[in-house]
C-alpha cells in the first residue's frame, strides 16, 4: 500500500535536527519515501490512501530498549524490593511450575498492546524463561509479536549457574539443605543451551521482512558458566545482532566483582573479551571512571531503566558521565513489575528529572533533545537497526507515530521537544504504524481483537495467581537471608556512591 500523510508537522530527529511546521511523508510499502511539500501520490495502480494530518505531529516511534515480557501479568504484584529480594518472586530460584505457552502468549499480545497505543513501535525484550526454555514456550512468546504488529527483538535469558553462585556471601549464610535443593534445580549445560538457541535463530531471525529479530541474552555475568557466555559472544559477532546484559545494576553486584573477580563486572567482561559495540549494557548505575573508559573503547551502549532503578532502590545511572564518556544510551521500561507500566513517556520524563538532583551544576542536567534521541535513535543503534528505523528520512522503515497537538499536553505549546518529554503520557497518540502498517489508529488496534485478548487475560489470571502462591511460599523462606546478604552489601564501601543519600 502507498499512504501519503498530508500537512504534518514532523519530527524528524535526522541528523540535521530538521523540522518540518507543515510538510508531507510518502510511504511506499515498508518505506518512507519522501518527505516534503505538496507531494503526490504515484498513480501506478497500487492501494492508495490519504491521512490528513493537519493539526498533528509526525515523529518516529520509540523504542523501548529493555523489557521482560514474562514479567507482563504481574503489574502491582509485588512490594518495592531491592533487586536481589525482587528477584526471588520474579524469576524463582527453586520454582519447578513454568508459565503456560498461552498465558506466555497472552501476557506479550498485551504488552504490546499497550506499548502499541502508546506509540512504541519497538521493543527489546529479554525473555527470561522458568526453569528452563521450550521450543513451544518460546514459539508463543515470539507468535504473540508476530501477531500484534510490533518491531521485537527478543532474547532467550537464560542463567545456567547455581543460584547461591550468582551472589556474594549468600554460601555461607543459606542453611546446607536449602543449598541442596539449589543444586538440584533444574539449570542447562551450555551446550544445550547453544543449541537452543541456535534453533531459536534458525527459525525466527528476521521473520516478516525484518520485523522479528533474535537477539541474544546471558541474563548477566555472574549467572553463567563462562564457555556458555563465549558461545553467546560468538553467536552475536556471527549474526551481528545485540547482547543484552545486566551489568552493575546494584551495589550488590559492585561487592560481588570485588570479593569474587577481584575487579569490576565490567574491567571482567572486557577481560573475557567479549565487550563489544554489540553490547547493551542494561542498568550501569554502579560503574566508575574506569569501567566507563572501558565502555567507551568497546563501543558498547546503554540501556537506561529509570523507573525500575527507582522502584527497586537500586540508585541512580551517572547519565552525564556517561554520556560525556561518548557512550550511546537508550530508555527502557524494564518488565511490568518493575515499572508496574510500559509507558516509555514516563520513563522518558523520568529520565530528563531524575539527574537533577545529582548535580548541581544544572548545565550537566539532560536536556529533552537528549532524552528524545535515547527514545528513537538511540534504542535503533542498541538493536542494531540504526539505519533503518529511529528517525523519519527516504529509505528508512516507516516506523512513526501521529501526536495530536490539540490535546491538553501541547496546548498552549510553547516548546515541542520539551513537551513531547514533560508533558505528554502517550494519550496525545491517535496513529501508530510500523513498517508501513496502520496497527493503532484513534485507539483502535487494528491487528488483533483487544477485547478478546484481556478477557482471556482474566480467564487466566487464576493460573498467574496459582503461580504466585506458590513462589510467595518458597521466596517466604528464602528472604531472611537474601535480606541479610543485601543489607552486609549495602554498608560495604565500594569507592562510589549511586543513592541520593548515605547509606544508613
Amino acid at each position: 500500500m502507498t499512504i501519503l500523510i498530508k500537512k504534518a508537522r514532523i519530527l524528524t530527529i535526522d541528523d540535521n535536527e530538521t523540522e518540518h511546521q507543515r510538510a508531507d511523508i510518502l510511504v511506499e510499502g515498508s518505506k518512507i519515501a519522501a518527505v516534503g511539500n505538496e507531494l503526490s501520490m504515484p498513480e501506478d495502480g497500487r492501494e492508495l490512501r490519504v491521512i490528513e494530518a493537519e493539526g498533528l505531529l509526525a515523529m518516529p516511534g520509540l523504542i523501548n530498549g529493555h523489557l521482560h515480557s514474562p514479567g507482563n501479568f504481574m503489574k502491582g504484584a509485588l512490594e518495592n524490593f531491592p533487586l536481589e529480594i525482587f528477584m526471588l518472586y520474579e524469576v524463582p530460584p527453586l520454582s519447578e511450575n513454568p508459565l503456560s505457552s498461552r498465558l506466555l502468549y497472552i501476557g506479550t499480545v498485551l504488552g504490546a498492546i499497550e506499548m502499541l497505543k502508546l506509540g512504541i513501535t519497538s521493543v527489546h525484550d529479554d525473555a527470561y524463561f522458568v526453569p528452563v526454555p521450550s521450543q513451544e514456550r518460546i514459539d508463543s512468546l515470539l507468535q504473540a509479536y508476530v501477531d500484534s504488529g510490533i518491531r521485537a527483538a527478543v532474547t532467550l535469558d537464560q542463567p545456567n549457574v547455581v543460584e547461591f553462585e550468582k551472589y556474594p556471601f549468600l554460601s555461607e549464610l543459606l542453611p546446607e539443605s536449602v543449598k541442596h535443593d539449589m543444586e538440584l534445580a533444574d539449570i542447562m549445560p551450555s551446550g544445550e543451551l547453544l543449541a537452543v538457541y541456535q534453533d531459536y535463530i534458525d527459525r525466527w531471525h528476521g521473520k516478516c521482512d525484518g520485523r522479528i529479530s533474535a537477539s541474544v541474552s546471558c541474563s548477566a555475568p555472574q549467572r553463567v558458566e563462562v564457555d556458555y557466555f563465549g558461545g553467546l559472544s560468538e553467536l552475536s559477532r556471527k549474526y551481528d545482532i545485540p547482547f543484552q546484559i545486566h551489568i552493575l545494576e546494584t551495589k550488590l553486584q559492585r561487592v560481588l566483582g570485588i570479593e569474587k573477580y577481584k575487579k569490576s563486572l565490567v574491567h571482567y567482561v572486557n577481560d573475557l573479551g567479549f565487550l563489544d559495540e554489540r553490547v547493551v549494557v542494561v542498568h550501569a548505575i554502579w560503574v566508575d571512571d574506569s569501567d566507563m573508559e572501558v565502555m567507551r573503547e568497546s563501543g558498547c551502549s546503554v540501556a537506561h531503566n529509570p523507573v525500575c532503578n527507582l522502584k527497586l532502590g537500586s540508585g541512580v545511572m551517572p547519565f552525564r558521565r556517561l554520556r560525556d564518556h561518548g557512550i550511546p544510551v537508550c530508555l527502557g521500561t524494564d518488565e511490568a513489575n518493575a515499572d508496574d507500566t510500559l509507558n516509555l513517556w514516563t520513563a522518558a520524563k523520568v529520565a530528563g528529572l531524575i539527574h537533577n538532583i545529582t548535580d548541581p551544576d544544572f548545565r550537566n542536567w539532560p536536556n529533552a533533545t537528549e532524552i528524545l534521541h535515547a527514545l528513537t535513535r538511540g534504542g535503533a543503534r542498541s538493536i542494531r537497526q540504526k539505519d533503518r528505523i529511529g528517525q523519519i528520512a527516504p529509505g528508512y522503515d516507516a516506523d512513526l507515530i501521529l501526536v495530536d497537538l490539540n490535546s491538553l499536553a501541547f496546548t498552549p505549546l510553547n516548546d515541542l521537544q520539551r513537551q513531547l518529554v514533560y508533558c505528554e503520557n502517550g494519550s496525545s497518540v491517535v496513529l501508530t504504524m510500523v513498517r508501513g502498517s496502520v496497527v493503532v489508529e484513534n485507539g483502535h488496534v487494528c491487528t488483533v481483537d483487544e477485547e478478546a485478548i484481556k478477557a482471556e487475560a482474566r480467564e487466566l489470571a487464576g493460573e498467574f495467581h496459582q503461580q504466585m502462591t506458590e513462589i510467595r511460599r518458597w521466596a517466604s523462606q528464602l528472604e531472611p537471608y537474601y535480606r541479610s546478604m543485601y543489607f552486609r552489601t549495602a554498608n560495604q564501601d565500594v569507592g562510589i556512591n549511586r543513592w541520593v543519600g548515605p547509606c544508613s
